[in-house]
């Protein structure tokens, strides 16, 4: 199985214009248990099944299709089990055991979108994640996703698939020149909410909040679409 077929969900949470939300546990050895709800917004659905139209790629009613997206993650060595059903054409729920997150995604020349490392302080278990994104792992990770989702998200002109610098403002007055105001004010809105459980209490973490074991975290569209400045989130126990 490739990868491109691997990380298809992830392509359509980080880079499409998708309100998700994530929960799951990070255990002791860097194995997660993730649930994922996740929606394509009204003006986003219609815009991607008229662009499937103009492709000739028209079919399915589903725009995201959870059961394709489970078969597809199955097939990575590091994915355990994964069960992602649609509750609606555009909105998919489900979970997935992933016995690495280092491993799930990885980019040329070994390099890693996270990291996880982990050691012994004073006796007890402790641990660093650092996810990072900017302008040049983001072309590495559309390299990895299917021909129909970058497809999709070229049409869409984001900054961080075409490696152009425009500001965010820049960049929703070009969206909405082409496909309307409410295409862009959909993306500004969009949001992708995360609440991660970590082996021990955080120390320390960047890009979140944290109370006790839990990691918060509230990720506008918009940043990942345009990356005027690298994202980073880490988090420390």
């Amino acid at each position: 199985m490739k990868k491109i077929q691997i990380i298809i969900l992830l392509g359509f949470l980080v880079f499409a214009s998708c309100s998700a939300r994530i929960n799951g546990t990070l255990q002791e050895g860097g194995s997660a248990n993730l649930t994922i709800q996740a929606a394509l917004e009204p003006r986003m659905t219609a815009l991607i099944r008229s662009l499937r139209g103009v492709m000739g790629t028209a079919g399915s009613d589903l725009v995201l299709d959870g059961p394709s997206i489970s078969r597809c993650m199955a097939g990575s060595h590091v994915v355990v089990s994964v069960s992602i059903a649609n509750t609606g054409p555009a909105a998919l729920e489900g979970g997935a055991v992933i016995s690495q997150v280092e491993d799930f995604l990885s980019l040329n020349r070994g390099r890693r979108f996270i990291s996880y490392s982990e050691s012994q302080r004073g006796g007890r278990p402790s641990g660093r994640v650092l996810i990072y994104l900017d302008k040049e792992t983001a072309p590495e990770l559309m390299a990895l996703l299917s021909r129909e989702a970058v497809d999709y998200l070229t049409a869409l002109m984001a900054p961080a698939v075409l490696g152009e610098d425009l500001s965010e403002n820049e960049y929703l007055s070009l969206l909405g020149s082409l496909y309307g105001r409410p295409i862009a004010d959909e993306i500004r809105a969009a949001r992708i909410t995360a609440s991660i459980e970590f082996p021990g209490p955080i120390t320390a973490i960047q890009g979140g909040t944290a109370a006790g074991n839990r990691a918060d975290f509230v990720i506008p569209l918009l940043d990942l679409l345009v990356l005027e400045k690298p994202l980073s989130w880490e988090i420390a126990w």
